[in-house]
């Protein structure tokens, strides 16, 4: 029988063009006849790596499109903030993905067949190679179910981070309208990420540009696209000393609602004679960290930075000058924006109800994981 002959009753064998008749004869060849069933394997194992080369091509042409279709500039940003996208790409693509993994083995095959060398091996040789295939593609398909696993984890965490108060949550204030933020630094300190959430509930992703940790300040920066400009802030910083006895008050997220805190400035100084801060009246909870303290006047005289456990009823706050040495101290190349601070204060002259309506909308709570 011609060698021609027997490749196409293979074809017709593997393509189902028999008749039953036919199949029976050639199921007693292929038994009785070695090289026979050795070729039928081969022409098997070739005809199924071409499929998987097919499929390889059309899976380039599927990723060069959805290539096409990315903002690379934006790339970096969208898979930190929406990493359900990558998801998505693997669950479509990962099962095309596993044949480049083929790829290798289908050149090698390729270069056998065509040289004549690939009719020298046996058929165990063939059945062995074939194994090493299919296991090739099951450590293919465990590695996708435990990149899925990895994947649905990491959104379930970031759902948490959006939903639940975080591993340490405190309250920041807006230095400028265009998202820069300060607040104290042991609310972020050793975080992974930090989120803010304004009064209306929304939240959104920012970054740590700047911290003095001697003086327990960071400053933040809103780095998430559906933060919207906040509009002049309505308040400025107050560089000189306030007043022993001075009226102040504060806005902060001790709770999981802002919080008015009205008290009176008690020393000029802190816990233990330290002059960075003054000792106000205002009870300071957690959660308190991080937020404005004001005169009557709406100026911003410093900035919560807690209160201690065996002093009762007293708090603490950083003096606004510090805050404003902190700013003056970031890097240039660490703004990616310009930070303006207002000279402007429109809550002076508005009665305390109106100026806390007023500044809810620049006070955030901070949440840090």
């Amino acid at each position: 029988m011609s060698e021609n002959l027997i490749l196409e009753l293979i074809e017709r064998y593997l393509n189902g063009d028999m008749t039953a008749a036919e199949r029976a004869e050639f199921e007693i060849l292929r038994k009785n006849d070695a090289n026979v069933d050795s070729k039928v394997i081969e022409h098997k194992l070739f005809v199924g790596l071409i499929k998987q080369y097919g499929e390889r091509i059309e899976l380039e042409k599927r990723l060069d499109a959805i290539h096409n279709e990315i903002d690379v500039h934006t790339l970096k940003e969208e898979l930190m903030i929406h990493p359900n996208w990558i998801v998505s790409m693997w669950r479509h693509h990962h099962s095309k993905i596993s044949v480049a993994a083929s790829i290798a083995i289908f050149a090698i095959l390729s270069t056998l067949f065509f040289t004549g060398k690939l009719n020298n091996h046996n058929s165990n040789d063939v059945e062995l190679l074939s194994q090493k295939v299919d296991q090739l593609n099951n450590k293919t398909d465990k590695l996708a179910q435990k990149t899925d696993n990895l994947a649905n984890q990491r959104i379930t965490d970031k759902q948490k981070k959006l939903t639940n108060p975080g591993n340490f949550r405190g309250t920041g204030f807006a230095l400028s309208s265009n998202g820069y933020i300060a607040t104290d630094y042991h609310i972020i300190r050793d975080a992974d990420s930090v989120y803010v959430q304004n009064a209306a509930g929304e939240s959104f992703h920012a970054k740590v540009i700047y911290t003095e940790p001697k003086y327990d300040i960071a400053i933040l920066q809103i780095n998430d696209p559906a933060f919207k400009d906040l509009g002049n802030v309505p308040y400025n910083f107050k560089k000189p000393l306030s007043d022993l006895g001075e009226d102040v008050y504060t806005l902060g997220y001790p709770s999981g609602e802002e919080n008015y805190g009205p008290g009176s400035l008690t020393a000029r100084n802190g816990h233990s004679g330290d002059t960075t801060e003054y000792q106000v009246s205002i009870p300071v909870n957690p959660g308190n960290s991080g937020g404005p303290l004001l005169d009557s006047k709406g100026n911003v005289v410093g900035i919560i930075s807690g209160r201690q456990p065996e002093m009762a009823g007293a708090g603490f706050a950083k003096k606004s000058a510090y805050l404003l040495k902190a700013i003056q101290n970031i890097p240039s190349d660490s703004l990616s924006k310009d930070l303006t601070l207002s000279t402007k204060n429109t809550l002076a002259g508005l009665s305390r109800p109106q100026q806390v309506k007023k500044l809810k909308n620049y006070v955030f709570m901070v949440k840090a994981y």
